[in-house]
């Protein structure tokens, strides 16, 4: 059985070995083991209630119980924007016209804003490739949203997401190279790895302060704006599956898109209900649900057959045991 559960200290060599795997461009994954490590401590006392909600940033591993064996990550940040500047670019329609000439323009430019300011963000969203088939992906992916619902007075009315834009086969990224590169003068992992270990100040201090004409900028650079890497279709897939959807604004590094979602209208959160938990030997359901525990604390999660009556559900003792839940607790089922 997959269980999705809190991540902590111990999981650093794992957590490392998934940066490594998601290659170049995965901001929230530096491959920096004092980064990671501090990431763990603080995903450790954000389960804890060690501090501030809104300083919060919730790491989740997905784990196989019957190896041990770490095989995704996944978080969900209660606000962003709060004590460094969250950056984006905002793609504007202009339309400008002669009538004289009787001619009419709509032009696109790109404008650096920080409009995301308290939001909730979830992402890390990242599995091994032995491991995107057979349903792990979407466990991983709603588990951050059941977190949510668990306890919604945690985190922000509005969730967004941030989606990794197109590298080239070679690791290039062409909205790097035509464009962010001219105002950032270093290697686009420099500019990553500072993005996720400093206060963010450098982009203040170089980014352009005037809007970016997109018709003036290479084909290459025009051709990615908005668009999601090649790894990243299946998590925008489930992203638009629970009602998220772009938003207008992209990265200012490789152009990937932002997709958000207010937070009670996102899908699980909106349809999972807390029951209250029965032991069964048998269970007659054929088809699995998303199971979770209704508090952040401890917070688990599985996809198993569940039987709902009334408001409550059976759950067998192995369900049960990876829950970390007995009869008479509530957990939160989404069939």
């Amino acid at each position: 059985m997959l269980v999705v559960r809190p991540a902590g200290p111990a999981d650093l060599d794992s957590l490392l070995e998934l940066a490594i795997l998601s290659g170049p461009g995965f901001t929230s994954l530096p491959e920096d083991p004092d980064v990671l490590s501090e990431r763990l401590d603080l995903s450790q006392a954000s389960f804890r209630g060690e501090i501030a909600p809104q300083e919060a940033w919730y790491t989740l591993m997905l784990e196989d119980a019957s190896t041990g064996d770490i095989d995704g990550v996944g978080s969900v940040k209660a606000t962003v924007g709060l004590k460094r500047p969250f950056f984006s670019f905002r793609v504007v329609n202009n339309t400008v016209q002669s009538p004289s000439l009787g001619v009419k323009l709509d032009h696109q430019t790109l404008v650096l804003v920080n409009e995301c300011t308290g939001w909730t963000e979830v992402g890390s969203l990242f599995l091994k490739a032995d491991r995107r088939k057979g349903g792990a992906g979407r466990l991983l992916s709603q588990s951050r949203y059941m977190l949510i619902g668990a306890q919604p007075d945690l985190f922000a009315d509005t969730v967004l997401a941030e989606l990794r834009g197109v590298f080239t086969p070679d690791g290039a990224c062409p909205f790097w190279d035509h464009v962010a590169h001219k105002f950032f003068p270093m290697e686009f992992d420099d500019a990553d790895r500072m993005t996720g270990s400093t206060d963010k100040q450098f982009i203040l201090d170089l980014a352009p302060r005037h809007p970016i004409y997109v018709e003036l900028l290479p084909e290459p650079a025009r051709a990615v704006i908005g668009k999601v890497h090649p790894q990243g279709v299946p998590a925008m897939a489930l992203l638009e599956s629970e009602g998220f959807r772009p938003n207008g604004l992209v990265d200012i590094f490789d152009a990937g898109p932002t997709v958000s979602c207010p937070r009670d209208m996102i899908r699980t959160v909106r349809d999972a209900r807390a029951l209250s938990v029965e032991i069964a030997t048998e269970i007659e359901a054929e088809l699995p649900a998303l199971i979770s525990t209704d508090s952040v604390a401890g917070f688990r999660a599985v996809r198993a057959r569940c039987d709902i009556e009334g408001d409550a559900v059976r759950l067998t003792a192995e369900t049960a045991a990876a829950l970390k839940v007995r009869a008479g607790q509530s957990v939160r089922v989404k069939s």
